[in-house]
């Protein structure tokens, strides 16, 4: 028992120097933190699902303009949502956006839910992400457990990474919780992973729990000989036509890379169009995807006017002043822009 209450109140103030810690050097300019509703929270959270902070803001900033509200981003067809997140990648996420936000107003009165496990229903939104939207939004205390998150509690308590299973990081997440102050504290211990406790050189000597933590000044960065994974390289021939005011684009509705992007049409599928079109660039174009390389062989022509297209697939010609609704790939959109 005397084991237990000694972790407990270490626990207790780990939690404690944590929160004074964020209060004083804190990220607090980040825009998600400027004006906090359930909604900005949300969208920040899925945003950085696997992205970087400074990547985020941008785009953040970017969507919360266009949709500023939980109301007005209900009005929006999912073209609008892909096209704000355009460049972002991962665009399951904006699916998942998309399709939260039918749920939401169709269930919830447009109102971002208030409870646990109905936000952790929702598409695109695990435990870690529903426990931040509750800390934060909320202020109901709910672990989280995030990579930044992992790090600081596996170091502080001297835990193999590798190793540990996470259900006792969870366990002790839930006990290290800050329970009077859950929002400096989760905003907090996000922060003190991301810029003092990184996964390489952390600055041990500006740590608020240094103290207490047991492998303080004791991590050591060991360069890992990196096993440079071959990506499966996926060939994509497109034939990209204009006339001087429009682009013709296809929905990709069927396709893993993409989905729901538009695109060029595939080279092969307007064979028997490209007598009436001029060619005027051909460009060899690589992306790189977080498993997969993209090598595109993409052909621009002109046509003088906007033919139809017999073809079962979803395809507009799209006003080139109106291009900027439609959800673009990053690579495509760079064309286009260059046109």
């Amino acid at each position: 028992m005397r084991k237990k209450t000694s972790l407990n109140k270490r626990y207790q103030l780990f939690s404690q120097q944590v929160v004074r810690w964020y209060l004083e050097h804190g990220r607090h300019d980040l825009p998600w933190r400027k004006k906090v509703t359930p909604y900005r929270i949300w969208i920040s959270e899925i945003m950085l699902q696997q992205t970087q902070v400074k990547t985020v803001i941008p785009y953040f900033k970017n969507f919360i303009k266009k949709f500023p509200s939980q109301k007005k981003l209900s009005e929006a067809s999912e073209d609008q949502v892909l096209a704000a997140w355009s460049g972002l990648g991962f665009y399951r996420r904006a699916r998942n956006i998309f399709a939260t936000k039918e749920i939401i107003k169709n269930n919830y009165g447009n109102k971002f839910p208030n409870e646990f496990q109905q936000i952790i229903e929702l598409p695109g939104i695990g435990k870690s992400t529903a426990g931040a939207i509750m800390s934060l939004a909320y202020l109901d205390p709910h672990p989280i457990l995030d990579g930044n998150v992992k790090r600081v509690i596996s170091r502080f308590l001297k835990k193999d990474l590798d190793l540990v299973k996470e259900a006792e990081l969870w366990k002790q997440s839930q006990e290290m919780m800050n329970r009077d102050d859950c929002f400096s504290y989760t905003q907090g211990i996000m922060d003190l992973g991301a810029t003092i406790c990184t996964p390489s050189n952390p600055s041990c000597a500006q740590c608020p729990v240094n103290s207490q933590c047991l492998s303080a000044f004791k991590v050591r960065s060991v360069k890992k000989n990196k096993t440079i994974a071959v990506k499966k390289v996926i060939v994509m021939n497109l034939s990209l036509i204009q006339t001087e005011k429009s682009l013709l684009l296809v929905k990709n509705e069927s396709g893993s890379i993409w989905k729901n992007l538009w695109l060029p049409f595939d080279s092969g599928s307007i064979t028997n169009y490209i007598k009436n079109f001029q060619l005027v660039a051909n460009q060899k174009i690589k992306h790189e995807l977080t498993h997969r390389r993209l090598e595109i062989n993409l052909k621009t022509f002109t046509s003088l006017k906007e033919l139809e297209i017999k073809t079962n697939q979803t395809y507009k010609w799209i006003k080139k002043d109106r291009i900027e609704e439609y959800g673009l790939p990053k690579p495509i959109s760079k064309v286009i822009k260059e046109l």
